[in-house]
């Protein structure tokens, strides 16, 4: 039987924060005497950090200001560049870029490793391909690079984006004075459609000012790829109500219901598929013996196609020693030419997720001066996730937060400080499984549909035969203090520290697992952590603000569905730290119209023996990161990047050796004809690497990353603009056998607005550039690669009023 997703009725959403509504939301504290720098530049879209931006630190600096590297994406430019998933921001954040989840834009890659999403500065649940982040109800993306300030909790070292919905209130936090909204529909290649309404404004709630902001997206799309689609509904509302001067709440929530699938992309990899495009056909061995379509494990088990080979025996492997794997052998084999589109999909395979945010903050003002604020946050998703090459899991999880930080300014003569006072308790319930044990990517011949030669049993279809199952939940209870001094002469001093305490239980129900060899059925412990931050800045007279910041930050190693499991809590490796060295020099100059940052960082996971390969990885990471941002004149605006950046496997490099599943280039003595019924594994000899840690380099990032983007505004209703990314070559797996080619994409667009309504048209991949990016290459980047999309136009009509 199908495992089935539940997913709650949109109207049962709307309907409880209907009820919620009543409760009521408040007023923004009077605007405070300061000097802060407040950037305001005609024509600029948002683009220069004038804004206060509390997801770094939690004080109301601006970017400039603010003694960390980090970007902000606003919403003119999201709608002026048609930015329509978080991949598409790579262009507007260095240090950022996103190998291939199976293809769903779950999550960026933030100095080469998985970020994190926050909403309204409170962490979400884990979602690196759970479902795609939707961004068009947002007002603004932060991007953080780097681990999380500790008033946040634990976080992961690469970084995070933190979202800001749209909502009643004004960047300035003033309520809007009239109703707005509108409705737009976009369209594009390959059937997209895409609706969206909204509407907000000011209103009375028992005689108090109150306001409102409500969105709705509906998606049903067609894809590029072959038997893919997206449809998916988005509803997100936001309330403010001031109770008294003193007194605000703010509450709402998001419900997105998502269905589509995964797409691992090319299998049957060769260097020839890469650069020409020759694919190796043929079928595998049938192995479908009681005949009902699908190879079950215990039909796999009474074959054999699996061949270890140590990395040290490689070259002397050849066809002669896979006579006894003879089930591994294609039958039928010839060559053809493949087209992009031709991927790993099978006509059933589903990818189903839904996911219920809610928050509720009360913001209150003593007459004292502090800042009483408490934030509550739910989240819970349900996902279902079915390939027919063999792998399947499922998700049912949730996390309640309770955060209450008690702020207050402080003003001398010389100095001005800000401090923060932070208890917080977030508790996680997680449900978690998944089956992997038979997934054979080659058995597929891309260019005929999914047969019962390739098509796997799984177990969320059979309720039982899990490869990993996990049941459970942890309490993590902080406390955080941060302050923030400010002197007259120019220097700012940020600390910050914080103290974890996590318990942490988890079963693995054997009654579910297909094998329960070596599986700890039960742990329970309770273990501590310590994170902090310190950065120094000096604001010089020219305009110029050099910095330098360090931190130490705690990680709880969590999985896709948040869960943590049985063999991490009993090893004492479910927490692990992270530390931070980053310099840095940030400046306004030409009148503010031209904002810089260029930042040279060190960061990496210190404990080598705590991983999870999907969301949590052990690497070193070192690099530059420069950004510009100048709005040349009031009609033209333009943004630049440059990353450089070295990833390492710390576990490899500590351990001298890597797991993973090598491609048929890793064997160049055999026909990968022999190979591609099955799959071979080894133990990669990292003590191989050379001084520059070459053979321990994550592989499927880019060591160089150029972008630019510009717009330009006639001033008669029409606009212009265009993007440009051009990539290093890569390798597509950690063996590094096969090479992804360099590539330079493209996007360009054109824009009318005229009173209330506006027409974009943008070509995406305008020179039909071919490239690929890799997918897991840790762990099958020799097997797999996604070829990305060739050129496609999406138009979009907007109406608002």
């Amino acid at each position: 039987m199908k495992y089935t997703t539940h997913k709650a009725a949109p109207l049962a959403i709307a309907v409880a924060m209907g009820l919620t509504s009543s409760l009521a939301i408040a007023q923004e504290k009077a605007a405070k005497d300061s000097d802060v720098e407040r950037i305001q530049v005609s024509g600029s879209l948002g683009s220069l950090p004038g804004q206060d931006v509390e997801s770094v630190f939690g004080f109301g600096k601006s970017i400039l200001e603010t003694p960390r590297s980090a970007s902000s994406v606003s919403l003119e430019q999201m709608e002026r560049f048609n930015i329509s998933d978080i991949d598409e921001l790579v262009a507007f954040a260095p240090g950022t870029f996103t190998q291939s989840f199976f293809g769903v834009a779950g999550s960026l890659d933030v100095r080469g490793t998985p970020g994190e999403a926050y909403f309204r500065g409170v962490k979400r649940l884990d979602n690196p391909g759970n479902y795609p982040t939707p961004i068009g109800a947002s007002s603004s993306i932060d991007i953080v690079r780097g681990p999380a300030s500790p008033i946040y909790g634990p976080a992961k070292v690469g970084g995070y984006l933190n979202f800001t919905p749209k909502s009643a209130r004004s960047g300035r936090g003033q309520y809007l004075t009239s109703d707005t909204g509108g409705f737009s529909y976009s369209v594009g290649s390959w059937d997209k459609n895409v609706m969206t309404a909204e509407v907000g404004g000011p209103t009375k709630l028992a005689g108090k000012d109150a306001g409102f902001y409500l969105y709705g997206e509906i998606e049903n799309s067609g894809s590029y790829y072959e038997n893919t689609s997206t449809d998916q509904t988005i509803l997100q509302a936001s309330f403010n109500v001031d109770i008294t001067e003193n007194l605000r709440f703010e509450f709402g929530g998001m419900y997105h219901d998502y269905e589509g699938n995964e797409v691992a992309g090319w299998n049957r990899l060769t260097q020839d598929l890469i650069d020409n495009g020759t694919y190796i056909t043929g079928d595998a061995k049938a192995l479908d013996t009681d005949g009902d379509g699908a190879i079950s494990h215990e039909e796999f088990d009474a074959t054999n196609l699996e061949l270890w080979v140590w990395q040290s025996n490689l070259d002397e492997v050849s066809d002669a020693d896979l006579t006894d794997l003879g089930d591994m052998a294609l039958e039928n084999v010839g060559t053809a030419k493949l087209k992009r589109n031709q991927v790993l999909v099978a006509e059933d395979d589903i990818h189903a997720n839904t996911v219920q945010t809610l928050y509720f903050d009360t913001i209150y003002y003593t007459d004292s001066g502090w800042e009483i604020k408490n934030q509550v946050f739910y989240e819970a998703y349900e996902n279902v996730n079915e390939n027919a090459y063999g792998f399947a899991q499922f998700h049912d999880s949730w996390v309640a937060e309770n955060k209450l930080v008690f702020s207050k300014d402080f003003d001398t003569d010389s100095m001005m400080m800000t401090l923060q006072l932070s208890p917080s308790l977030r508790y996680t319930n997680f449900e978690h499984g998944e089956d992997w044990h038979d997934e054979y990517f080659d058995r597929r011949d891309l260019t005929g549909a999914s047969t019962a030669r390739d098509k796997v049993l799984l177990a969320t279809q059979t309720g039982v035969d899990y490869t990993e199952y996990y049941k459970g939940d942890y309490l993590d209870m902080g406390i955080a203090a941060m302050a923030n001094m400010t002197w007259n002469n120019g220097v700012d001093l940020v600390l910050g520290a914080r103290y974890d305490r996590m318990d942490m239980e988890s079963t693995s129900p054997y009654e579910k697992l297909l094998s329960s060899d070596g599986v700890v059925g039960h742990a329970k412990d309770s273990d501590g952590g310590v994170s902090w931050t310190a950065s120094l800045s000096y604001k010089t007279p020219l305009g110029l603000i050099p910095y330098v910041t360090a931190a130490e930050q705690t990680t709880v190693i969590a999985g896709q569905g948040a869960e943590i499991t049985t063999s991490n809590i009993a090893n004492g490796t479910a927490l692990a730290s992270s530390k931070l060295t980053e310099y840095g020099i940030k400046g306004s100059l030409l009148d503010d119209t031209l904002y810089f940052a260029l930042a040279a960082f060190d960061q990496e996971r210190t404990d080598y023996s705590s991983q999870n390969t999907t969301t949590n990885n052990t690497t070193d990471s070192e690099g530059l990161e420069f950004e510009l941002r100048w709005v040349v004149t009031d009609q033209l605006v333009l943004t630049a990047g440059y990353t450089n950046i070295e990833v390492v496997n710390l576990t490899a490099l500590n351990s001298g050796s890597q797991y993973g599943r090598l491609g048929s280039a890793d064997l160049t003595n055999v026909s990968p004809e022999l190979l591609f019924g099955g799959y071979v594994d080894t133990m990669l000899d990292i003590t191989q690497s050379n001084s520059n840690n070459k053979a321990a380099r994550k592989a499927g990032i880019p060591e160089n990353i150029y972008t630019l983007t510009a717009t330009y505004d006639f001033q008669n209703g029409f606009a212009t603009n265009v993007s440009i990314i051009d990539v290093d070559a890569t390798y597509s797996g950690f063996s590094q056998a096969i090479k992804l080619p360099a590539y330079t994409l493209v996007n360009a667009g054109v824009f009318y607005e005229a009173d209330n309504w506006n027409l974009s048209l943008n070509v995406k991949n305008l020179t039909d550039e071919k490239y690929f990016r890799a997918n897991f290459p840790d762990l099958f980047g020799g097997g797999i690669v996604l070829p990305e999309l060739p050129r496609h136009v999406n138009a979009k009509f907007a109406y608002k009023f």
